[in-house]
């Protein structure tokens, strides 16, 4: 089937895009447009045109892989087509379905008419991109809506349904079904009528528009200090106020082609297609049969059990939470339906929804409860003899068929899988705390999980709002692996002379959400203390600090104590230097014979992203990722890695292999922990072979 369909409907000439999923604008649907509406103009018979696209998508706008391989630019160029469809001497109107997005938006601006579906997408993204609208968006969009919504539009990239805009010129006609019958119905009402409409000709009208994008500027600035691409939408917008519009399309143009070159917008094009490279599993065809999940059930109700749960019943799944008392049940309910109120009381959820979840949720003390579920979730405490009793169980009461799954973080699920007869029904699912808002989520993939198994968890993923990255088996999967050699290397930094504070300073200052201290902090550093001393024993030759260990000695455990690394004031979370803590890590260096030294912010970073890149590229090696960007995407989504920096193997990559590999090797001279700064044979084969990790 033609990529562009052309059909003469009584003098309309109708166009329908067809580059299935979303009409991205690659160059053969661009020039599959220019040889339709040159058809059209120079059919006598058409009086005018509608151009429109998938039910599901108009157009989703660009195609981004066009800007690595270079064709973005190749003739007939997007702006080509709009200017085309912008001076057409017949009317043109677009008929909008499902996604207008990005490119797609800007071509029905440059549309005469536009007539689209009541719950249409509407949106201008490009700035989760690192650019701007690149084809005229920043210089009509403010023509037909007014200033102030098109910067909230443009600033935010949100998407909004296509009624928001009623009473706009942004749309002349929202209909509610049938869209291209109703648009060749308005195009042969409007065929006769001139001058043609042309948003270019619109003026911008709006009180003290400098002042408001002053100001503007401002909030943007103080908002995003690390995404140039949202104050250039202020300069494109300034230029919509200020300067004829072919002269507004040139700076627009250059802001983005300015861009579209800076390493933040090359990271948020990596995570783009990160994301989307995540469900690709080599051996794992799409077309995989997958098990239906109807209904599910979570052992344990406490934080973890209760935020899981609450993941499912967001998507509207029943859920049974198992507890072994009442009073642990009750409380874990109690916390399911606060947060739900909380949620509720800031507008974010309705009454409604909010009780039809909770009717969804079934408390239980029986695990003969769990055997009509397709899927059981084991959030139980983090101990391999306990989770293995618990698979005996569900062994013994799940139906044939039942997806068992485990929320491990850190133990072999093979050993886990073992304790039952039906080890291609094991699989880990490895949520995140709060996993009721963390995004991600780690599928652990065992030895012998079914690759049916491993189909039906990712694609649950999808329905349950989290980005799905495969791990293979071992000591903490991806994210926990290495996030482990992360905090090993950060205790050896306070041996040598940092202290906490200072450690989390500077990575925050670098982009991290979060410092490493505060992060166990706020995990718990008792949970850190229990995998250290399983690793004591399974990894005797590895080497690490003592200071962690006397912290928790002292009954520090982070914010559920009040005091870890931190001390915090009873009600807050703000962590407070505590001189405790100073005092312990001196004493522990003078205990160890270390002449304490000043340590950069710059060595800082440098050791603990290193750390983090060298133990990747092990897991890399391994087979325990499958791909580079999986491992930027845990860190994105798991860890609070700065997205303008792309994910730690991305900025290895940006920073050069070669330097990286040389930081490495001055970090590994004289080091307690030699395993911890040993190259990764991977990473000194990449830099042989002058190769990058993604």
């Amino acid at each position: 089937m033609s990529i562009v369909q052309y059909e003469n409907r009584n003098g309309i000439a109708v166009i329908a895009m067809n580059n299935p999923p979303v009409n991205s604008l690659g160059y053969a649907l661009r020039v599959g447009l220019m040889e339709s509406i040159d058809q059209a103009m120079d059919d006598a018979m058409v009086r005018a045109v509608v151009l429109t696209g998938l039910p599901k998508a108009f157009c989703g706008g660009a195609d981004i892989s066009e800007f690595a391989a270079g064709t973005f630019s190749l003739a007939p160029r997007l702006f080509d087509v709009i200017t085309t469809l912008d001076n057409s001497p017949k009317p043109v109107v677009a008929a909008i379905s499902g996604a207008c997005m990005g490119g797609g938006l800007e071509l029905a601006l440059a549309c005469h008419y536009r007539v689209t579906l009541a719950d249409a997408q509407i949106a201008l993204p490009e700035v989760h991109l690192g650019i701007i609208p690149g084809a005229g968006g920043t210089q009509r969009l403010p023509r037909v809506l007014g200033l102030e919504p098109s910067l909230n539009a443009i600033v935010s990239g949100a998407t909004q349904p296509a009624e928001t805009f009623h009473g706009t010129p942004l749309f002349d006609e929202i209909v509610t079904s049938d869209v291209v019958t109703a648009a060749v119905a308005f195009a042969g009402r409007i065929a006769d009528v001139r001058p043609l409409k042309r948003v270019r000709d619109m003026k911008v009208e709006h009180p003290n528009a400098d002042g408001f994008l002053d100001f503007a500027r401002q909030q943007v600035k103080a908002a995003f200090p690390r995404f140039p691409a949202r104050e250039k939408c202020i300069d494109a917008l300034h230029a919509a106020v200020h300067m004829p519009f072919d002269q507004g399309i040139d700076y627009e143009t250059e802001l983005c082609e300015t861009l579209m070159r800076t390493s933040e917008s090359k990271a948020l094009r990596h995570v783009f297609f990160g994301e989307r490279a995540t469900s690709k599993i080599p051996d794992v065809p799409p077309d995989t049969p997958v098990r239906p999940v109807a209904r599910v059930a979570v052992i344990g109700a406490g934080t973890m059990g209760g935020g899981i749960a609450m993941c499912f019943l967001n998507a509207g799944l029943p859920v049974v939470l198992l507890e072994m008392k009442q009073e642990a049940l009750e409380r874990g309910i109690a916390t399911i339906r606060k947060n739900y109120e909380n949620s509720a009381r800031k507008g974010k959820l309705s009454t409604e929804k909010l009780e039809q979840r909770m009717g969804l949720l079934q408390g239980s003390l029986s695990y003969d409860d769990l055997k009509s579920v397709d899927l059981v979730v084991e959030a139980v405490f983090e101990d391999l003899g306990v989770k293995e009793q618990v698979f005996r169980k569900l062994d013994e009461v799940a139906k044939p068929g039942a997806i068992l799954a485990s929320n491990t973080s850190t133990l072999d699920l093979n050993k886990i899988a073992a304790c039952t007869r039906r080890p291609e029904d094991v699989i880990g699912m490895h949520f995140f705390s709060p996993a009721n808002v963390m995004r991600l989520l780690e599928v652990v993939r065992g030895a012998r999980t079914g690759k049916d198994v491993l189909a039906t968890v990712m694609g649950l993923a999808k329905k349950i709002r989290k980005l799905a990255v495969v791990s293979g088996v071992c000591d903490g999967f991806i994210g926990n692996r290495m996030v482990h050699q992360y905090m090993r290397e950060a205790c050896f930094l306070l041996e040598e002379g940092a202290l906490p504070w200072q450690v989390d300073r500077a990575l925050e200052k670098w982009g991290m959400a979060m410092g490493v201290f505060r992060m166990n902090d706020l995990a718990g550093n008792d949970v850190s203390r229990l995998v250290r001393q399983r690793q004591y024993v399974e990894y005797p030759d590895m080497k690490f600090s003592g200071i962690a260990d006397k912290l928790c000695d002292l009954g520090r455990y982070g914010q559920k104590t009040g005091a870890g690394w931190y001390r915090y004031e009873e009600g807050k979370r703000d962590p407070q230097p505590d001189p405790v803590v100073e005092t312990l890590i001196v004493n522990h260096s003078q205990e160890m014979g270390i002449s304490r030294r000043k340590i950069s912010d710059q060595e800082i970073v440098q050791r603990l992203i290193f750390a983090l890149v060298n133990e990747g590229a092990k897991l890399l090696e391994e087979g325990i990722a499958l791909r580079a960007s999986d491992i930027d995407m845990v860190y994105l989504a798991g860890y609070g890695f700065p997205s303008h920096r792309g994910g730690p193997m991305l900025y290895a990559d940006n920073q050069g292999l070669y330097n990286v590999l040389r930081a490495i090797k001055r970090f590994g001279r004289g080091t307690p922990a030699p395993d911890l700064w040993a190259p990764a044979p991977l990473l000194v084969r990449h830099v042989a072979e002058r190769k990058n990790f993604n």
